[in-house]
């Protein structure tokens, strides 16, 4: 056994005995019954992955009235780390987002966000919501536990070469295998085995996978 394998079963171990969940042996609709939505690893303008599990007619009232951009949890979202209740968010909400939530039943609320650091510069936030009582400091560590081992799952691959990044970022740029090759000085089998090492790392099911993956994911 491992020590990191040791680690973790101690945490599991001590978890249990404090009656507190660890984040892999809970839900985040288990945490937030009434709605959440889940945002991973979000990149210049869109996220590798998200959940969206919130009544549907606010989604529909919050994206027809283009509230997102005005939300004050959203906003609280992409300066902090952590997580934090909606009610001491304490920020100007001019258009009402939160006040209009509760007639959704959204009447509770959490906002949790992270980054992976210095080097990991992606941000991976949530919002949650029940309607019968405030989030837990319990709960709201969970929260934040919870969104950062998903953001730890979803973290780009870092054995690409620079050599398979050059490739995919070519590929990108709409280039032809012997374009890329001519510009480089190699070979088109040699592109052709640079292109097929980043797919199998990036997990990709073809070129234009691996290319929009490592997009996402900040590489190139």
């Amino acid at each position: 056994m491992t020590e990191a394998t040791e680690q973790q079963n101690r945490g599991k171990v001590a978890g249990m005995r404090s009656g507190v969940p660890m984040p892999e042996e809970v839900e985040f609709r288990e945490l937030a019954p009434v709605g959440y939505y889940v945002a991973i690893r979000v990149g210049f303008a869109f996220p590798l992955a998200e959940e969206l599990a919130m009544p549907a007619a606010w989604v529909e009232l919050y994206s027809r009235l283009g509230l997102m951009l005005d939300d004050p949890a959203v906003r609280w979202a992409y300066d902090h780390s952590g997580a934090i209740r909606w009610s001491e968010l304490g920020a100007p909400d001019p258009r009402r987002v939160l006040t209009q939530a509760q007639d959704f039943g959204l009447v509770f609320g959490a906002v949790a966000a992270i980054t992976g650091g210095v080097r990991d510069t992606q941000r991976s936030f949530g919002l949650f919501a029940r309607d019968d009582r405030e989030f837990t400091d319990a709960e709201l560590a969970l929260l934040a536990a919870k969104l950062g081992q998903r953001h730890a799952e979803l973290a780009p691959p870092a054995n690409l070469t620079r050599a398979e990044l050059e490739a995919l970022r070519m590929v990108k740029d709409g280039m032809k295998l012997r374009e890329i090759a001519g510009d480089l000085g190699v070979t088109e089998g040699a592109i052709k085995q640079r292109l097929k090492n980043a797919r199998a790392k990036l997990g990709a099911r073809n070129g234009s996978h691996a290319v929009s993956l490592a997009v996402g994911a900040g590489l190139i």
